[in-house]
Order: C-alpha cells, then sequence, then structure tokens
C-alpha cells in the first residue's frame, strides 16, 4: 500500500515568484541607439505600441517629457524607462522645434544597433536609448501595472553599475561594443523594473506585491508555471503548507480576489495574449489551457472578458 506521503501530487518547489517573473523578462530588442545630442536639440519619438522604452545618460544633462506625466531632468547616470510604449520628448536647455526620430541623422551598426546625431554643435549630451518587448505573457501584464515612466537615479548602486559598463564601452567603441552594450541593456531594463518595484508605494499592493509575499507569492509561481492545471483551493493551499480557510482568507487580502477568481481571470489574460499576439486558434487556446471543448473555453472567456473569443461583444 502506498504511503500517504506517495499519494500527494507533485508540485515544483517554488522559488521566489518575483525573481522567476523577473528571470524570465527575455527581451526582443527593436532597437538599441547610442545618442550623441548637442545644444540646441529636441528629439520627437513616436508611440511604439507594445514596448518598453529607456533612455541612460551617459554625458550631460537633458530634460524628458511624457504626455501626463510630470517633466524629468535627467544627469550623468539617471536612467528613465517608459513601460507603455508611448510617444515623448527628450530635449536640452535651448529652445528649439522638436524633430521627428525618422528625420535625425541615424547610422545603423548592425540589426540592433544604431548611432543617432541630432544638434546644432553646442553643449554635449550623450545617452543610450532603446525599445524592447517582452515574449513573456506574464510579464506584459507586468509592464502594464507600471507608470507612465519611472526615473531611477545615479545613486542607485543597482543601476549605476550597469550603466557605467554601458559608458565604458561606449566610450571605448571596440569591435564588439555594440553587441555587449545591447546585452547590458538587457540588464539595466532589469535592474531597473526591480529598483521600481522594491522601492515605489505604488508596487506594494495589489498583484505586485503578491508576488513578493513568501507564500501567496509561491501559489502565484505555480498558477504561472503550469495553467492549465485544474487548481483548486485545496491544492494550493497544499503546496505551500497553508490551511484550505487560512490560505484562502490570505490570498482574497493580498490579491484582492478569491484564488478561484484569479486564476480564471490569469487563464483568460494568457488565453487573449495568445490569441491575439500569437494568432493561435480558439481551439488551440481551449487545449493548451486544459479546456476539454471549446464550448466550455468560449463561455469561461466571455464571463471574465465580457466578448467571445473571436472579439465580438455581445
Amino acid at each position: 500500500m502506498a504511503s500517504p506521503v506517495a499519494l500527494r501530487p507533485a508540485f515544483p518547489k517554488p522559488a521566489d515568484a518575483l525573481g522567476e517573473l523577473l528571470a524570465s523578462l527575455q527581451t526582443t530588442g527593436l532597437f538599441y541607439t547610442r545618442s550623441e545630442f548637442s545644444e540646441p536639440w529636441g528629439l520627437d519619438l513616436p508611440p511604439m505600441e507594445d514596448c518598453l522604452m529607456f533612455h541612460a545618460v551617459t554625458r550631460g544633462t537633458c530634460r524628458l517629457r511624457v504626455p501626463g506625466a510630470e517633466e524629468r531632468q535627467l544627469g550623468l547616470g539617471d536612467l528613465v524607462v517608459v513601460p507603455h510604449g508611448e510617444g515623448h520628448w527628450l530635449f536640452g536647455d535651448e529652445p528649439t522645434p522638436m524633430t521627428p526620430l525618422v528625420e535625425t541623422d541615424r547610422k545603423q551598426v548592425n540589426s540592433r544597433y544604431e548611432i543617432l546625431r541630432l544638434g546644432g554643435g553646442g553643449e554635449a549630451c550623450q545617452m543610450i536609448c532603446g525599445a524592447v518587448q517582452f515574449e513573456s505573457p506574464s510579464v506584459s501584464h507586468m509592464m502594464r501595472l507600471l507608470p507612465k515612466q519611472m526615473t531611477i537615479d545615479a545613486t542607485d548602486d543597482r543601476v549605476r553599475g550597469v550603466l557605467d559598463l554601458i559608458r565604458a564601452e561606449v566610450e571605448a567603441n571596440r569591435p564588439g561594443s555594440e553587441t555587449t552594450v545591447a546585452r547590458l541593456s538587457d540588464i539595466l531594463v532589469i535592474a531597473a523594473v526591480r529598483t521600481w518595484i522594491d522601492a515605489h508605494p505604488e508596487a506594494q499592493s495589489g498583484w505586485l506585491a503578491a508576488l513578493k509575499d513568501e507564500d501567496i507569492g509561491k501559489a502565484l509561481l505555480l498558477i504561472q508555471r503550469d495553467p492549465a492545471a485544474p487548481w483548486s483551493v485545496q491544492q494550493l493551499a497544499d503546496a505551500v503548507l497553508m490551511s484550505r480557510s487560512a490560505f484562502a482568507e490570505r490570498f482574497a487580502t493580498v490579491v484582492g480576489e478569491t484564488p478561484v477568481a484569479y486564476v480564471r481571470r490569469w487563464k483568460m489574460h494568457l488565453a487573449a495574449t495568445w490569441l491575439g499576439e500569437e494568432g493561435l486558434t480558439v481551439a488551440e487556446a481551449a487545449h493548451r489551457l486544459g479546456y476539454e471543448s471549446e464550448a466550455s473555453f468560449s463561455r469561461a472567456f466571455k464571463s471574465v472578458t465580457g466578448r467571445r473569443p473571436g472579439g465580438r461583444v455581445d
């Protein structure tokens, strides 16, 4: 006869949920640019849908304006992240018309890296700028929870080290520097997001805060790893070594909804991403999420999103 332990479901050993999410920040670089500005100058960056954009100052100072957010003065070592792909403006201290990005002098070094020059020959400002996308639906969900802009100042040791490496590569301009800068930029984005989540009040409640909770974060990690599993409250409670009632109460308090509601909503969030961005069929999405039929999946999708998987609102 099998022992009681052997009859228990085998769950993957939970790790830190926020750490695993950040580790999954697999970026697809649209472009990385070494920007060389001189006064007077002004750059008009267009919207880039589903992209995170960032700007790291490696020399001089500049200003940034994102619609609906406070204008920022940036200095040497500062990093600003614009997570939602909104159009915005970078400019110096001297008044000048904004030049659209497509009208600037840009030299393409390789498929991921280019050099941009703009300005009238006055005081210099240099930056590393980039636009990246993320492959994981979990990461895309996290990005939507971030503010319009995140500024990390030069005194933050966790980001400064990466910026120093980028600045050294830019100044040395050795063979392979463009590849090194591109990869360091990926690390820079991860460091910036982690720093903001750790330090800002907006990240201390809701889903982001739940990821950092020792017990609830483990449950979210299990759901994230295996969204097709038929998770029950009891299974999740067992996995994090809590009683069913204590787990359900704590989950609702930290996350803001019941475990069952969260699991269903998370499945439909993934489904919407797969149907819209990956081009999966309804049948493929239903199968990937463990539904026995398209009909049952469609009913669940409509109950959460208010529309059928094809996009029609009834």
